[in-house]
């Protein structure tokens, strides 16, 4: 979503961070194509115009021009600002207010911003992460089909859902949700409102009623982000209409500018609470702006990383893994799990993407041709090998390369480039077994309570140095380089 934006900005600050000293004018200059980034990137000229003047009223001070690194200030600078624009003052922008049960949460938005599904995310995230007994019920008596499909991704996802009762108004359908959760002990019940293709008075007046019945502990708008600065429109219209209380933007995994994820907070004052990154029902995060501001800066989102692995690693196969990897184990059945972990992970370009420093190369990779194939295929090499080889790869010499390649359908070159890529990654978990960084990392990730902010930090550094995944034996890709050395050149398309 903001890759356009991130693109122009690292530019930005490449040049800045290059000089020694930066005069005003320097500053200036870099601030007007910052400010020319943010118009494109669809964002608000309002906003686009607070943004530049705050940064470069800090930016011009005392305490930059007597910086060691004035450049990287400006960056920080930058950073910061970023951060305030997309979160405001609001210490927990993604927490939902649903203490006293049962809560109601009313979804309101316009036909095809993803209202329903994201209804059966957000449900499934409050049942999952926060373990909520939650109840769904759809409110939409305009659109065919629309009631069937919210109990259709109740039963995918686990959660109750309203029976359905034909020919009920909206209102009564809330009222019957309302007496539901209470006898049925719900903790939250989520109200799916009909929508239209614009806002007109029969869409706003059918959900002031529904919102008078039940009294909502939070009122949610889902927007469409690719909409652009509409998008913005709609949440100021509903919000004098009918009072939101926060904002969820859908399609942010699409090829939109991302600005009106940049205005949205800055002119409605309404926070962003989630976002939707795609169709799958566990595809919605928290929006948090410190994250965000991280990625569109291209510092990564080393949380968000970590996060993922927690959601796919077992903590007890990452047990048996550290105390395999610290004895210097570490073959192609070891090497395998760690490629599948990443397919699980969003693939190359996903974790790349929230790597420190590592969004340059995930474009490199790109362009060289190279997708998330690379790693079936060496996957697949994998899985032709006996389970002696695949425990002992030293064994293997030219006949049995042979006998493998040909079983997955590839060279002999592309299983040598992946045998150097295990060999790469067996040294360095070797090196880190016995400084102990390994088990350091791993404590972090699967520790009692999770990582602490200490451990985020350090992680956070270690990744920025050598380009590796805390707990995921360094650098994945075996080494460092313009491209992965275990990769550059496995499997090409031809």
């Amino acid at each position: 979503m903001f890759e356009n934006l991130s693109e122009r900005l690292g530019g930005v600050f490449d040049r800045l961070t290059k000089q020694g000293a930066l005069s005003e004018d320097d500053v200036k200059t870099a601030l007007r194509e910052v400010r020319v980034a943010l118009l494109e990137a669809d964002v608000s000229l309002p906003v686009a115009r607070d943004f530049v003047k705050a940064v470069q009223d800090k930016a011009t001070g005392a305490a930059v021009t007597k910086s060691v690194t004035p450049g990287q200030q400006v960056v920080k600078i930058v950073n910061d600002e970023l951060v305030h624009v997309l979160g405001g003052d609001d210490p927990e922008p993604g927490k939902l207010r649903i203490d006293s049960a049962p809560a109601p949460i009313l979804m309101v938005g316009l036909q095809g911003s993803g209202k329903t599904t994201t209804t059966a995310k957000l449900a499934k995230r409050l049942k999952d992460r926060e373990k909520k007994h939650v109840l769904m019920a759809s409110l939409d008596t305009n659109r065919p089909a629309a009631m069937d499909q919210l109990q259709m991704l109740g039963l995918q996802i686990g959660v109750d859902t309203l029976p359905i009762v034909k020919g009920e108004t909206p209102v009564q359908i809330a009222r019957r949700a309302k007496q539901q959760a209470t006898l049925g002990g719900y903790d939250v019940y989520m109200l799916d409102t009909a929508g239209r293709l614009h806002i007109d008075q029969e869409l706003i007046a059918q959900a002031a009623e529904v919102r008078d019945v039940a009294n909502p502990r939070e009122t949610l708008l889902v927007v469409d982000g690719l909409t652009g600065q509409d998008a913005v429109n709609v949440a100021t219209e509903f919000d004098d209409k009918i009072g939101v209380t926060g904002v969820v933007l859908t399609r942010m995994d699409g090829d939109g500018r991302g600005g009106a994820a940049l205005s949205m907070r800055a002119v409605t004052g309404k926070p962003i609470k989630f976002v939707g990154l795609g169709e799958k029902m566990d595809a919605i995060e928290t929006f948090e702006p410190e994250r965000i501001a991280g990625r569109i800066l291209g510092m990564g989102d080393i949380v968000a990383l970590v996060e993922k692995a927690q959601e796919t690693i077992e903590a007890e196969q990452a047990e048996r893994m550290m105390k395999r990897f610290q004895k210097g184990q570490f073959n192609m059945n070891d090497l395998r799990q760690q490629l599948e972990q990443m397919i699980k992970m969003g693939g190359m370009e996903g974790m790349m993407g929230m790597m420190p420093g590592m969004g340059k190369m995930a474009k490199q990779v790109q362009d060289a041709g190279m997708d998330d194939k690379v790693l079936t295929r060496q996957i697949a090499l994998i899985q032709s090998m006996t389970k002696k080889e695949r425990a002992n790869p030293q064994i293997l010499q030219a006949s049995r390369k042979k006998r493998i390649a040909a079983g997955s359908g590839l060279d002999v070159s592309d299983l040598n480039k992946l045998l150097k890529m295990h060999r790469q990654m067996s040294d360095m978990m070797k090196k880190m077994g016995k400084g102990g960084m390994l088990k350091k990392a791993m404590a972090g990730m699967f520790g009692k309570g999770g990582p602490t902010e200490d451990q985020m930090k350090a992680a956070q550094a270690q990744m920025g140095r050598s380009g590796g995944m805390p707990g995921m034996g360094g650098n994945p890709f075996g080494g460092g380089g313009a491209l992965p050395p275990g990769l550059s050149g496995f499997g090409k398309k031809k």
